[in-house]
């Protein structure tokens, strides 16, 4: 049995990466390109600090030959026995050289490795508005994250991102930013900073001063930055994404950090690692509470949701009974509890709609107030559907 069906690891290494990945990052090291066949191989070295060889590669490059896959699972091995690395830090270090890095750490006991799956369910849903949030941010930094995003949003979250493999001795996603092929180079050609920022770092870039300005805000710190939230990468929904990952009581702290490619110049941002506390889940809701006011949420608002509760008050006033209605509707894409004070008639309908299970759809200014969605204003009910059960 030879060495490829051997090392399970590196065998998957050589279906996630490609040569032109593996050329690049060469270039971008201390190795020198001592030939190349073009589209066929790569002759590659590496000397140590005296000028002795450390090591020497031959690259295939054309994917069509039978023997390729083995002679690229030679070449990775090589580099990995060099430096060092399993199969995951070398995967790491040349994804590294074109995309960036960001890895998410769940702190919490884990018996097993394990955790739960509604947990990752959550919080690979969570990732994913932040990485949205972020992204947003940095294509309009005053877009009210509501409606319809730019194209340069869904085309990064559909094209560019991608889930890396997590990291041993700790449950890590690793999200992997690509810039994309305008950023590739010549395999004899030594890096430079593009001229326009690939897209892909400006989110990573905006990310970065967000979570930063966040952990520096959950410290009784910064605060100033909240009167100018765009300006910190700061929205509601990266900071509503932050208060899922770390809610989970299991969970000690959330701890974010960016690994950044070496195909363009190091930010000054994501240098150090961020930590949040599960305790700093309360302060993430008043966060986000401020920046929800800031961007204007107090808007009319539609909302079509069942009655769970009414909580009846007997005031004597010309309008007779009223009642606090919470409904559950969907409120910027997730299902929310929104509550409504209601009088005269119609608090009478939502008395019907409640009892016959019947959605009721109203409409009024929709608030987040005291850490909880509510309809205020002028409120109208659209009854037809509800008359129709009044009348049989």
């Amino acid at each position: 049995m030879n060495g490829f069906t051997q090392d399970v690891s590196y065998r998957e290494v050589v279906d996630t990466l490609a040569p032109t990945a593996v050329s690049q990052y060469l270039a971008t090291q201390h190795w020198e390109l001592e030939s190349r066949r073009d589209h066929i191989r790569e002759i590659w070295r590496l000397f140590d600090d005296h000028g002795r060889l450390q090591g020497r590669i031959m690259l295939p490059l054309a994917t069509d030959f039978e023997d390729f896959r083995q002679r690229f699972y030679d070449a990775l091995r090589a580099i990995g026995k060099i430096n060092d690395w399993d199969a995951q830090q070398l995967q790491e270090q040349i994804s590294a050289v074109r995309a960036d890095l960001f890895f998410i750490r769940l702190d919490q006991d884990m018996t097993d490795g394990t955790i739960p799956l509604l947990q990752a369910e959550a919080s690979l849903s969570a990732i994913k508005k932040m990485l949205r949030s972020a992204a947003t941010s940095a294509a309009n930094p005053n877009h009210s994250h509501r409606g319809r995003r730019p194209s340069t949003v869904t085309d990064y979250l559909d094209e560019d991102v991608r889930l890396g493999h997590t990291k041993r001795g700790s449950f890590v996603f690793t999200v992997v930013s690509r810039f994309g092929d305008r950023n590739a180079m010549p395999s004899d050609a030594q890096p430079e900073s593009p001229i326009e920022k690939a897209f892909g770092r400006q989110v990573m870039e905006t990310l970065a001063k967000g979570l930063e300005t966040t952990q520096e805000l959950t410290r009784g710190r910064r605060n100033a930055a909240l009167n100018f939230p765009e300006e910190w990468g700061l929205s509601a929904e990266l900071i509503e994404s932050l208060e899922e990952l770390t809610r989970p009581d299991t969970l000690h702290s959330l701890d974010l950090s960016f690994e950044w490619a070496a195909a363009e110049e190091k930010p000054e941002v994501g240098t150090r690692p961020i930590k949040l506390q599960h305790s700093a889940v309360d302060t993430l809701a008043d966060v986000r509470e401020q920046l929800i006011r800031r961007e204007g949420t107090r808007q009319r608002e539609t909302l079509v949701g069942i009655v769970k509760s009414l909580s009846r008050e007997n005031d004597d006033t010309e309008e007779g009974e009223h009642a606090s209605v919470t409904i559950l509707a969907d409120v910027k894409g997730k299902l929310r509890n929104v509550h409504v004070d209601l009088s005269g008639e119609n608090h009478e309908w939502a008395i019907l709609a409640y009892r016959r299970k019947l959605p009721l759809t109203i409409t009024g200014d929709l608030v987040y107030e005291r850490r909880s969605w509510r309809l205020i204003g002028k409120i109208r009910l659209d009854t037809s559907l509800l008359a129709r059960y009044r009348e049989s």
